[in-house]
């Protein structure tokens, strides 16, 4: 909660007023002579004269000591509030801002209440549970108002707490299904009882064209499409489909300039038939030469050096990493030296294996932001594993020293 806003002003200045208060109380009473001059309290606020040697069990000692006991009391319901959400007794942030306030304000009552003495050994425990309590809240109050701070620079995006290990789980599969696909698919085994494939039914390279590609449907692109898993060749074009195609090149040759000069060179050219005189012009025996449409661009062929360099990186180094319960104990937890260790994997794949070494990267950068807000989490919450168990021992013993002060001495 942050402490520096309008809403603890009202909080603020009453505690002081009130550390005021009492600090002229105590003062009146048990050092009259060290009041100024011409202040004097009235007579119903200065005590008797007592037996007790200490402060703490005079009647304003005991004044002292009941209002920091019910303090404690109220401090403690704090935790109960949390759980009941559906309590209407003022917001939590208003009882927060109550626990915080007032439990500083036991400060001043339980030294004033204590005469600025430890006492026997029962007081002197007590004093020492105090010290830890009011020590550890503040230690939690300075973090809890710092710690919003640091998870802001340091955190790009915060994860909810509770998913974290869910996601590093789900890190550690997508390394290892990267892994796996770089890896030769182990051959399958066939099954002794299947009925083996007919043979009529196989395909083969030089399997029959389907039949969109059979008989007059003879262009360029009907003859590309053939059966799936054969390859694709140059057939000669039939004598009607020539004549036909010949004079439409030859026409087209008059409007635009020969096809052979923009195409591929990497395309197969199919011919045809030599049914051309030399008397022909140039420009329409060029014409007459058909050029294949571009096939797409086959798939980037594998790199075994590569695909075994990813495959040992991953599982020496990312794997372990991804997988530990405590990333800090390795190395790549290290931005700087995570940072190296990637840029030299690069080096050692090809380039097109090189968007893979990125996509790692970023689950190990993942990781690492993981780490630190889990991290951030602990030290937020850690203080509390101190100041709750002795909070509750110190209202506990509190309890018992105000029973054995009323009713023994």
């Amino acid at each position: 909660m942050r402490i520096f806003n309008r809403a603890h002003v009202p909080w603020f200045i009453f505690v002081l007023l009130a550390t005021v208060a009492a600090i002229v109380l105590y003062v009146a009473n048990f050092h009259p002579q060290r009041m100024p001059a011409g202040i004097h309290l009235p007579a119903y606020l200065i005590q008797k004269p007592s037996e007790h040697r200490s402060v703490g069990g005079t009647p304003l000692g005991l004044i002292f000591g009941a209002i920091s006991f019910a303090i404690f009391i109220f401090a403690t319901l704090l935790g109960v509030r949390k759980k009941v959400v559906l309590w209407r007794l003022g917001t939590l942030q208003r009882w927060m801002r109550a626990h915080i306030w007032l439990t500083l304000l036991t400060i001043p009552l339980v030294l004033l209440h204590s005469g600025f003495r430890l006492g026997g050994p029962m007081t002197t425990l007590l004093m020492a549970l105090y010290a830890i309590v009011m020590v550890s809240g503040i230690y939690g109050l300075i973090l809890q108002h710092q710690m919003p701070h640091l998870m802001k620079e340091r955190l790009p995006a915060e994860t909810v707490f509770e998913q974290i290990p869910h996601i590093r789980s789900q890190l550690y599969v997508a390394a290892e299904k990267l892994r796996d696909s770089f890896r030769p698919v182990p051959p399958k085994k066939t099954d002794a009882g299947a009925p083996a494939p007919s043979p009529a039914k196989s395909v083969t390279a030089g399997s029959t064209p389907m039949s969109s590609t059979a008989g007059d449907l003879s262009t360029p692109t009907a003859r590309a499409k053939s059966t799936v898993g054969s390859t694709i060749t140059a057939e000669p074009i039939s004598t009607s489909a020539a004549t036909a195609a010949e004079a439409t090149e030859v026409k087209a040759s008059e409007i635009a300039p020969p096809l052979a000069e923009v195409a591929d060179p990497g395309a197969q050219k199919i011919l045809s038939p030599p049914a051309i005189t030399s008397a022909q012009p140039p420009a329409a025996s060029a014409a007459t030469t058909v050029a294949k449409p571009a096939t797409p661009a086959a798939k980037l062929a594998p790199d075994p050096a590569s695909e075994a360099a990813l495959v040992e990186f991953i599982e020496r180094q990312i794997l372990p990493y991804l997988s530990a319960r405590r990333g800090e104990k390795f190395q790549l937890n290290n931005p700087r030296f995570s940072d190296d260790t990637f840029r030299f994997a690069k080096l050692r794949v090809a380039e097109a294996y090189r968007s893979r070494v990125e996509e790692i990267q970023a689950w190990c950068d993942e990781r690492r932001m993981l780490d630190l807000q889990t991290k951030l989490h602990h030290w937020l919450h850690a203080w509390l594993f101190v100041h709750v168990p002795f909070s509750f021992l110190l209202l506990m013993l509190t309890a018992w020293h105000a029973f054995v002060t009323l009713f023994y001495y």
